[in-house]
């Protein structure tokens, strides 16, 4: 070949030491830093906002921020405040959260086309930025005296490791796209669509029959239009599996957990313990999909029906027996929310693209974060009904 595209066959497919995997791990991590960074200094927002359900408030602007991007839209909204600080606070979460919207769509959508590993590396990494999160908050918080002033040093500390955190995420996407493991799945893509290669000459095919060049465009929408919803239908269990989990557990967690229970014993120390439970055990379940997952997508969208039983489970701690108003059981609780939550998340994003033909890979990644994205915005609403 000439001065065109590389034969696949001579760039390496190896994943040499590692390092795609590892990257993909990394973004993974920092595609939920700025969600978890928030969430995890409960204690330092309820300190400076003690009237108002910040964790609740937090996870409707940054989910419904983020929804609209991942569908195309920019929305809007006013939201009435008194406190000046508060509106900038909440102003800096929605603009994290239409980041997360366009960074987390698009890595997603781009890792479907992947073998199944990085899709997994990609997910444990979100459940690892939990986990790293709630132990960097439970370090400053525990370094420092719990006074205004050590809660306000500990905040600061914690918010700057996790800014030097994200530009490693910068440096490393980089560095990603220049591995030769991406630039032989990259040439494999393009191999395997003709009309990449064609493009230029059905330009001029256009032009010399004298076909309108709108209309050949809108031949081409037209065909990107039935090719998605053909998709759509080859993984709509899996979208709509997707989009239970995320009803349930945003309708729970963060908002329930932290604004909803109280400790006489741990007292601020119980939100980010909880929150630390839940996020150990969500890295977990991700993490099992390394050793199994499910081989029929019916059986785990059954299992996400199964997940409503949190919702009585959780009123009954805060309204039901004695023994469920204590610790013990909302540990449990949030524990089985976190594992259920990973492993079933994790397995239907490996199970999805297996339903399609390899060049379908990055629409299914598309529509799977899309119904993600309106799970979580539909379940940052729901957990208002908790307090009425």
């Amino acid at each position: 070949m000439g001065g065109g595209m590389q034969p696949c066959n001579q760039i390496s497919h190896k994943d040499q030491y590692n390092l795609a995997y590892i990257i993909h791990f990394i973004l993974g991590v920092g595609s939920l830093l700025p969600w978890n960074t928030v969430i995890t200094a409960v204690d330092y927002f309820g300190y400076l906002y003690p009237h108002k359900h910040v964790d609740k408030v937090f996870s409707v602007v940054y989910m419904g921020s983020s929804l609209p991007v991942l569908v195309g839209l920019v929305l809007w909204t006013k939201r009435p405040t008194s406190d000046r600080q508060y509106f900038m606070t909440v102003l800096a979460v929605t603009v994290c959260g239409l980041a997360d919207g366009l960074a987390g769509g698009s890595l997603v959508g781009s890792v479907g086309e992947l073998p199944e590993r990085y899709m997994q590396a990609v997910f444990a990494g979100t459940a690892c930025s939990g986990v790293l999160v709630s132990v960097l908050r439970i370090i400053t918080k525990a370094s420092l005296p719990q006074t205004p002033q050590g809660l306000q040093r500990s905040a600061q500390l914690y918010f700057i490791v996790s800014v030097l955190f994200m530009a490693t995420c910068i440096l490393c996407l980089n560095i990603l796209h220049r591995l030769s493991i991406m630039k032989y799945y990259t040439d494999k893509k393009l191999s395997a669509l003709p009309y990449h290669n064609s493009y230029i000459g059905d330009l001029k095919q256009i032009n010399l029959t004298g076909t309108p060049m709108s209309t050949a465009f809108s031949t081409e929408q037209t065909n990107l239009k039935t090719e998605f919803w053909n998709t759509w239908k080859k993984i709509k269990w899996n979208a709509v599996g997707i989009l239970m989990i995320y009803v349930v557990t945003l309708s729970i967690f963060p908002g329930y957990i932290t604004d909803g229970l109280q400790s006489k014993i741990l007292r601020n120390w119980y939100p980010i313990l909880l929150i630390t439970t839940y996020n150990v055990f969500d890295l977990v379940g991700k993490c099992l999909t390394a050793m199994y997952v499910p081989k029929a997508t019916v059986k785990v969208v059954w299992a996400c029906s199964g997940r409503l039983l949190f919702y009585p489970l959780f009123a009954a701690c805060m309204h039901g027996p004695r023994f469920f108003r204590t610790e013990i059981p909302v540990v449990l609780l949030t524990s089985a929310l976190g594992l259920t939550n990973g492993y079933l998340t994790s397995s239907l994003m490996i199970l999805a693209p297996k339903c399609v033909p390899t060049k379908e890979a990055e629409t299914v990644g598309i529509i799977m974060v899309l119904f993600l994205g309106i799970g979580l915005a539909a379940g940052s609403l729901a957990g208002w009904l908790w307090v009425i």
